[in-house]
């Protein structure tokens, strides 16, 4: 070992989720056998861990982007592999997810060495080094405004600088709640978003609240008559639940008229001119097609097959008339996306406006599709909103090829949002 023990840098320290971050060890011994280890403590209470196993080169270096990681979560040249392989520790709970909730604050991550190729059981050993990185999901001065006008709940996040800015309506999935993690990432990147709360809404009963389409409608006309919004470029990205919605916004609504839409792991299977009650409706009413894994995990993918035949239990996708990104995970278990992305493009093929179709479909990835190197969960558990009560989902997907999918997915996200919201001329494609 050199005199002074080994030296762990991180690099950069503190950036946004999406960004890769270089991890190296230094002045180790030639051919020296390490772990390294990445802990993250959750706002849920849970501790969340990955590791690598390497052996130094003739300099005594480890270079996580460069060298073969041995075995642990991940294998192989993976620069990021100890974040996206992460998964909770032996002794949690099961059915954990990772999300993020006050978006405000950073996840920070804790990189340590441990001498030797170790399995788990990190608290029975003392670290050589370790080192802290911040990641953020929200940029330094990014303003994030609780929003309550005109009967509509949501976050609104607004870039730093004098705008106006183009803007994305974002519609999370069934978890309900207010989810704002993509939003402030998206902001970040220099959209205004607007994070929709929509699911899972009370009445002052407490009984369960589906909101109707103009509650969407005044949530868009409010983006575009915001001082800092660009009224003519306002995007919809929608997830699970959110895709149906904005599909069929988009197709006869004469408020909501996107520049562009994007859908992660939804459907487009609703009747025309329906609301998110006539989805719930669809679901309720196949009940008797949930099924089952081995291990008793719930599988909802079935409940909107097969695909129907009659038009008018579907969104009339040749009426659209914007750019549509679709984002499909061909082992999503929760939505038939794969069947509904190829009904998508038969039926705007027939129309003559599949022009506007780009679908990226990826084998392996399930239905949690988030931001890049966020850890894959194939499981976890899930409230029943109406029900009060707990059941465990199967989401789907494989590790390596859902996190090859999330890091792809994003950034085509955003070449497609810059194509479609930004004129040729932008500058700058991130606040940090």
């Amino acid at each position: 070992m050199a005199e002074h023990g080994p030296v762990l840098c991180v690099h950069p320290s503190s950036c946004l989720v999406d960004e890769k971050t270089e991890v190296e060890v230094k002045h180790l011994p030639a051919d020296y056998r390490v772990t390294l280890h990445a802990l993250i403590h959750s706002e849920d209470g849970d501790d969340w861990e990955s590791l690598g196993r390497y052996t130094s080169d003739s300099s005594g270096t480890v270079k996580v982007s460069r060298d073969k990681s041995l075995g642990g979560t991940f294998e192989g040249v993976e620069g990021m592999g100890l974040l996206w392989s992460m998964r909770p520790v032996p002794e949690s709970k099961p059915g954990r997810r990772f999300r993020k909730i006050n978006v405000q604050t950073p996840f920070k991550v804790t990189f340590s060495v441990y001498e030797g190729h170790l399995a788990r059981v990190f608290k029975y050993h003392t670290p050589l080094t370790s080192a802290t990185a911040e990641r953020w999901y929200l940029a330094p001065e990014v303003q994030r405004v609780e929003v309550t006008e005109g009967g509509i709940k949501g976050t609104l996040f607004i870039p730093p600088g004098p705008g106006p800015f183009p803007a994305v309506l974002d519609l999370c999935g069934g978890q309900g709640g207010r989810v704002e993690h993509r939003s402030a990432l998206l902001a970040s990147h220099g959209y205004v978003s607007l994070a929709l709360e929509y699911i899972g809404i009370l009445t002052a009963e407490g009984k369960l609240h589906h909101v109707d389409n103009t509650y969407f409608e005044t949530a868009f006309k409010f983006l575009q008559k915001h001082p800092k919004v660009r009224p003519d470029r306002v995007a919809v990205m929608g997830m699970s639940f959110g895709v149906p919605v904005s599909l069929g916004l988009t197709t006869y609504s004469q408020i909501l008229e996107p520049r562009c839409v994007i859908c992660v792991s939804g459907s487009h299977i609703m009747p025309h001119k329906g609301s998110l009650a006539d989805v719930y409706a669809a679901l309720q009413q196949n009940v008797d097609k949930i099924r089952y894994d081995e291990k008793m995990r719930i599988i909802w993918r079935d409940l909107l097959l097969p695909v129907p035949d009659d038009p008018s239990k579907k969104v009339k996708m040749g009426e659209i008339k914007c750019p549509i990104l679709l984002i499909v995970g061909e082992d999503d278990q929760n939505w038939p996306a794969s069947e509904s992305a190829a009904d998508m493009k038969e039926m705007m093929e027939k129309a003559g406006n599949s022009r506007l179709l780009t679908v990226l479909s990826y084998p392996g990835a399930g239905h949690l599709i988030e931001p890049p190197y966020s850890p894959h969960v194939r499981f976890s558990d899930f409230k029943l909103l109406e029900a009060k009560t707990k059941v465990v989902v199967l989401w789907g997907g494989e590790t390596v090829p859902h996190s090859r999918a999330q890091e792809e997915s994003w950034q085509k996200t955003l070449a497609f949002l810059e194509e479609h919201l930004y004129d040729n001329s932008r500058e700058a494609t991130h606040c940090c």
